[in-house]
């Protein structure tokens, strides 16, 4: 694997030592995908903050953090002679994992640090393994800082939650943020012999398209598509900002639609709007592309509590717990429907797959290939699914509130990860009434990503103005 030719005498004379240390713990079969070379994942959470950084209290909040306590950000990976993965408690310097950057890199804050984090996205070093796979980076300048994380220490859920440990809201510095629900919520429809038919139909056919999927079926290609060795091209980020009061109204349109249901009309009208500019007359009408969407699979959906996080036995559990759903969009013409069909469409394709069990289902199938074959042939199937579709998308719901971290009021936060074999990568996460996505792009194959994230912000807009109208 890549990350075995980085390491020094002395680390490989550890790795050979770690078998029958008493004090080490197996990797689980998800942290051992994500460090495989083709499917090598490093999360950012991007924190801005109100007033300049003061470098020795973010070193004493981390003495005092709860990410210290945690066994996964005090171990070392380490291999034994037969290439097998552990976890080794080690002491911790945090001056090791804290990256202080002095120079401005613009005028523009935000795309400053949207700049930094396409750097980052690429950084084929990624994280060093003699030392616990996480890093913070404070940009002075910018006042903002990123937490830098290895995938195979856990999922978006198990992190931000973690973070949130260490955060107090801003109006009440004593009491932890409020930790929101998703709202993707399962189906109501009363059990019935016939609700069970429908359920198992679904489940077949969806996991039918994911198997097929793997093998051989592929997006058709259009000015958005990326492919395999797209995860090394230079990139590109840009922010699309949306209110969550717009979204909630969006929403109230079409009976019993979620936020979610939302979010994803938001980017299937948006990606049109950018397909008319880029291709006006290079795309059929109804031309599907589809989109790989990340999925809590948690007994208990949205953020949770830490404490629940770290128990062993807790449904909740700390880790990699999602699981990975096929969502297709199709391509139409922006100025020839009502800008809610696209509302209507998303709710009845995602009212579909929660009468199914396909995130379930790709997290077992996934979970059985690194257990019976290993990690190369589940990375190989992995990066197969991506290759053959067109985007990636993930939606974290954040605090309710305003929060601060070390006393400093938190002005944003965002989240985006290592490049993948796609040209279009999305990360959401909401926050005091806002939600931000960031838009990662592979910049030689779409090369203008802040018009593509104003395709989505006027994507709601119009949306919202449409609901305004028929009142």
């Amino acid at each position: 694997m890549g990350m075995k030719s980085g390491k020094g005498r002395g680390e490989e004379r550890e790795t050979r030592m770690g078998e029958g240390d008493g004090g080490d713990e197996p990797l689980t079969p998800a942290g051992r995908l994500f460090l495989q070379e083709e499917m090598k994942q490093i999360i950012h959470c991007v924190v801005g903050m109100k007033n300049p950084i003061d470098v020795e209290s973010v070193r004493s909040e981390i003495r005092n953090s709860t990410l210290l306590q945690h066994p996964r950000f005090t171990s070392l990976m380490v291999r034994d002679h037969r290439g097998v993965e552990h976890w080794r408690p080690t002491q911790i310097d945090i001056d090791r994992h804290l990256r202080v950057i002095e120079e401005s890199m613009g005028e523009d804050d935000e795309r400053a640090i949207n700049q930094y984090l396409a750097d980052l996205s690429i950084d084929s070093s990624g994280l060093r393994v003699d030392k616990p796979l996480w890093e913070i980076h404070l940009l002075m300048p910018h006042k903002c800082a990123i937490f830098r994380i290895h995938h195979s220490l856990g999922d978006g859920i198990s992190l931000m939650s973690m973070l949130l440990a260490s955060c107090r809201k801003l109006n009440h510095p004593h009491t932890l943020p409020t930790i929101s629900t998703s709202s993707s919520s399962s189906s109501n429809t009363p059990f019935t012999l016939w609700s069970l038919l429908v359920t198992l139909f679904f489940c077949f056919l969806f996991s039918l398209q994911f198997i097929l999927r793997c093998l051989w079926i592929r997006d058709s290609q259009t000015a958005i598509t990326g492919g395999p060795g797209v995860q090394l091209w230079p990139r590109k980020i840009a922010t699309a900002s949306f209110s969550l009061e717009h979204m909630k109204s969006v929403k109230k349109a079409v009976p019993n639609a979620t936020i979610n249901d939302v979010l994803f009309a938001v980017i299937s009208s948006g990606i049109s709007r950018y397909l008319d500019f880029r291709a006006p007359n290079g795309l059929r009408d109804g031309v599907q592309l589809t989109g790989l969407a990340m999925v809590n699979i948690r007994k208990q959906p949205g953020l949770q509590e830490l404490p629940n996080l770290m128990r062993s036995n807790s449904g909740a559990r700390w880790g990699n717990k999602f699981g990975m759903i096929l969502l297709p969009i199709y391509y139409h013409k922006s100025n020839s429907s009502d800008p809610l069909e696209y509302l209507k469409r998303a709710k009845a394709m995602i009212d579909r797959k929660k009468r199914s069990l396909e995130a379930s289902f790709s997290y077992k199938i996934g979970d059985f290939v690194m257990s019976t074959l290993g990690p190369k042939y589940a990375s190989f199937l992995n990066y197969r699914i991506l290759c053959h579709t067109t985007f990636t998308i993930s939606n974290v719901v954040g605090p309710q509130e305003e929060i601060m971290i070390g006393g400093n009021p938190i002005t944003f936060l965002r989240a985006n990860n290592s490049a993948l074999p796609h040209a279009l990568i999305l990360n959401m996460v909401s926050y005091a009434g806002r939600a931000d996505m960031q838009v990662q792009v592979a910049k030689d194959i779409i090369p203008d990503p802040d018009f593509l994230a104003k395709c989505f912000e006027d994507a709601l807009l119009e949306m919202k103005e449409q609901v305004t109208a028929k009142i």
